[in-house]
C-alpha cells in the first residue's frame, strides 16, 4: 500500500520575522518558524527553561528549547506570547495571525431531527464531549510532534476545514477537520506517532481513535468501521489504525480526520505540503 507523503507546511521553512511586532527590545532568545494563519501550528525555539503562556495556555518547552503554537479558526489579528526567559527577563511577544475566509452554506427546509439531536442522545453527546475535551488537555513529552505529519488515508477530498452550515437559520459548530471519502474498509494510519489515549464509539463520530503526539498536539480519526489499535496503545507512523467507515452520524463512508493544539482546533491541511511518492 502507497500513500503519499506530504510534509508540514511550517516545518523547516525560513524564520519568518515579517509580520511579528515585539513590544520589548530585540529578543534572539525566542524564535518562530512560518507564519502565524487562522487554524495553522507554528513552531519555535526559545532558551531551555523560557517560560511561555499564549493567551492562558501554558506552553511546553522541551529540554532542547523547542516548542508549538496554535492558532483557532477565529483567531484574532494579533495575539500577546508571554515569555519569561531563564535570566528573569519578562516581555511580551505580538504575533500577528493572517485572517481567513471559510464555506458558509445554507439549508432551509431540513427536518428538525436534522438540526438538533434527540432530547434522550444529549446527555450521552454531553458526557463524550466532555471525555474527549479532558483528554486533550494532556502536555506530554512524546516525540512525535516533531515528526513530518503524512496523510492518514487515501482518498477524495469531502470536507475542509472551517466550513459551515446554517440549518433551517440555525448556526452549527463550523467544521473542524479535514474529511477523506473512500470505500468501506479503505486502510486509516497514524500520520505520526504517538499514544492511543482514546478508543470509543460515540454517538456523533462513531468508532473513534485519538492520537496524543506530545506537547499538546492531538489528532482523531472518526466515523472508522474498524479500529485495530487499543488505548493505551504506542503507535508508530504509518501504523494501521483501522478502516475508513460510516459509523456514527455520517451520511457516507469517509474518515474525519481533525487536528488539536490542546482545545485549539487546526487544520489537517495546514500540516501537509505535496511531495513525490
Amino acid at each position: 500500500m502507497i500513500f503519499k507523503v506530504f510534509h508540514v507546511v511550517i516545518l523547516f521553512t525560513a524564520v519568518f520575522v515579517a509580520g511579528l511586532e515585539v513590544t520589548a527590545a530585540a529578543d534572539t532568545e525566542v524564535t518562530l518558524q512560518g507564519q502565524a494563519v487562522q487554524g495553522g501550528l507554528l513552531r519555535g525555539r526559545a532558551a531551555p527553561g523560557t517560560r511561555l503562556r499564549l493567551g492562558r495556555q501554558v506552553v511546553r518547552v522541551s529540554e532542547q528549547g523547542n516548542f508549538i503554537l496554535g492558532f483557532g479558526r477565529d483567531a484574532p489579528q494579533t495575539v500577546s506570547l508571554a515569555v519569561v526567559l531563564p535570566t528573569g527577563k519578562a516581555y511580551k511577544k505580538t504575533i500577528s495571525v493572517k485572517q481567513r475566509h471559510y464555506q458558509i452554506q445554507h439549508i432551509d427546509g431540513l427536518p428538525s431531527k436534522m438540526v438538533t439531536p434527540p432530547a434522550e442522545r444529549r446527555e450521552r453527546i454531553r458526557r463524550e464531549a466532555a471525555k474527549v475535551r479532558a483528554l486533550r488537555t494532556a502536555d506530554t513529552d512524546l516525540l512525535g510532534v516533531n515528526q513530518v505529519f503524512v496523510w492518514p488515508a487515501q482518498g477524495r477530498v469531502s470536507g475542509v476545514y472551517g466550513s459551515q452550515r446554517i440549518l433551517n437559520g440555525v448556526p452549527k459548530r463550523p467544521h473542524f477537520g479535514l474529511d477523506i471519502a473512500a470505500p468501506i474498509g479503505t486502510p486509516v494510519i497514524a500520520p505520526a506517532a504517538g499514544k492511543v489515549v482514546l478508543v470509543a464509539d460515540l454517538y456523533y463520530t462513531g468508532h473513534t481513535v485519538l492520537i496524543d503526539h506530545g506537547h499538546g498536539l492531538n489528532s482523531v480519526y472518526c466515523h472508522l468501521s474498524k479500529v485495530d489499535v487499543k488505548q493505551g496503545q504506542m503507535v508508530e507512523q504509518g501504523q494501521l489504525l483501522g478502516g475508513i467507515g460510516a459509523t456514527g452520524r455520517a451520511t457516507g463512508p469517509h474518515l474525519h480526520w481533525g487536528v488539536n493544539w490542546f482545545g485549539v482546533r487546526l487544520d489537517p491541511q495546514l500540516f501537509l505540503s505535496e511531495a513525490q511518492s
